[in-house]
């Protein structure tokens, strides 16, 4: 039920959005006549939204609370049992790899490019999950990485005429060694200690590289960078569009892959274990240091493979394509999907990347939707889109005793 009290805190939010959107959906000014349009309505609107919201989330909370004694199964668990199935199984894999295939070729080349732009920040946000998901260790300042594999690429191309293909693993070499240089410094750092130290790295890498005009060519940045080629043959804008899409979805396949056994492996589990209490874990013999070290290399690799696979597709790169902006989204899509959670990191980056540019006909107010959007979505899944489910572990022994009782 609705109380006078839920009503009033309805309507003191209501008054809270009015004031905040206020310079923005009320005002507008007119550069070309110097003139001041007040836009009442829009005031109004704000106001009624946010009072009906208010109290359709009240509502949601209530019913929830009410039927939190009975236990449904999550999206993922239903997911799982469908796909015990093989039929159902081997459909949705064919299903996928068909959509895949024929994406490029089926839409137009800006869908492709944005496609492509969505999976190389799936890839940024599983490496990004391993720092932050898997070790529980706040990154903000992981674009560092991202632009130095990007570096890479330009700098061995413009010098040393270095094609794409070998310098991916070089950019993933040099960035696994900035992430354990990082690493060193911040060994005994946490929280918002850790978090301010990692921003300040990102701000430093950005800040040298914009200024070391010798070494990096400044503010202006390296045109010209060579797109992928296959066996030295150049294609053309469509085709290479194309390509590089595909480049994605099999370094997005293998990140996948690696990460999942990563998580499953004995260093995973020390992440997950350093996560939930590091002085336990510690402890318990788990050693410390190599697991922050590597959670930051290992991060930081996806993150380098990813700037050689920018700068190859942009052909120009420049310190401002790495500001902190670029670590708090990819951080976003790591908190937004779901941390820890593979599948949620994925379901999140393919939303937080895709949504604004599908938003671009509401373009005075697409940035404004999207940030509500947020908000709702942290306050009704905090959790993250999907989140990450505990596994359970149980004895075969206790597993046998329990199906005899059963039979």
């Amino acid at each position: 039920m609705i109380t006078i009290k839920d009503l009033k805190k309805a309507f003191l939010n209501a008054l809270w959005f009015i004031f905040l959107t206020f310079p923005i959906m009320v005002m507008k000014v007119n550069t070309i006549n110097d003139t001041l349009i007040w836009r009442w309505m829009n005031m109004l609107y704000i106001g009624v939204a946010a009072f009906v919201f208010t109290l359709l989330g009240k509502i949601y909370t209530v019913r929830k609370a009410n039927r939190s004694e009975i236990v449904k199964p999550s999206l993922i668990q239903i997911v799982n049992s469908k796909m015990e199935n093989k039929k159902v199984r081997y459909s949705s894999l064919a299903a996928v790899v068909a959509i895949v295939i024929l994406y490029p070729f089926l839409m137009s080349m800006y869908q492709t490019s944005i496609m492509t732009t969505a999976l190389m920040y799936v890839v940024l946000g599983l490496g990004l999950n391993i720092v932050v998901g898997f070790g529980g260790l706040l990154h903000l300042g992981y674009a560092a990485f991202y632009a130095v594999g990007a570096y890479t690429y330009g700098l061995l191309f413009y010098h040393f005429g270095l094609n794409f293909w070998l310098c991916l693993p070089i950019g993933a070499v040099f960035s696994a060694l900035f992430g354990i240089i990082l690493g060193f410094p911040i060994l005994r750092l946490r929280g918002d200690y850790l978090a301010i130290v990692t921003l300040a790295f990102g701000e430093i890498v950005r800040l040298v590289l914009e200024n070391w005009n010798e070494f990096s060519f400044g503010p202006s940045g390296i045109a010209n960078i060579a797109r992928p080629m296959i066996f030295g043959q150049k294609l053309k804008l469509a085709q290479v569009t194309n390509f590089t899409y595909f480049i994605a979805v099999g370094l997005t396949i293998l990140t996948i892959i690696v990460i999942r056994r990563m998580e499953s492996s004995k260093m995973g589990r020390a992440w997950e274990a350093m996560r939930e209490d590091e002085i336990a874990c510690q402890a318990m013999g788990i050693d410390i240091t190599k697991a922050k070290l590597t959670a930051f290399s290992m991060g930081a690799v996806w993150a380098g493979i990813m700037g050689v696979l920018f700068a190859a597709k942009t052909t120009f790169i420049n310190p401002a394509s790495f500001t902190t902006w670029e670590s708090i989204v990819i951080l976003c899509v790591v908190v937004i999907g779901g941390m820890g959670s593979i599948p949620g990191v994925i379901a999140g980056a393919l939303i937080f990347i895709l949504t604004p540019e599908y938003l671009r006909a509401f373009s005075q107010y697409r940035m404004l939707i999207f940030g509500i959007a947020l908000v709702v979505m942290m306050i009704f899944r905090p959790g993250g889109i999907i989140p990450k489910i505990r596994r359970s572990y149980q004895f075969a022994a206790d597993k046998e005793e329990t199906q005899e009782v059963e039979a």
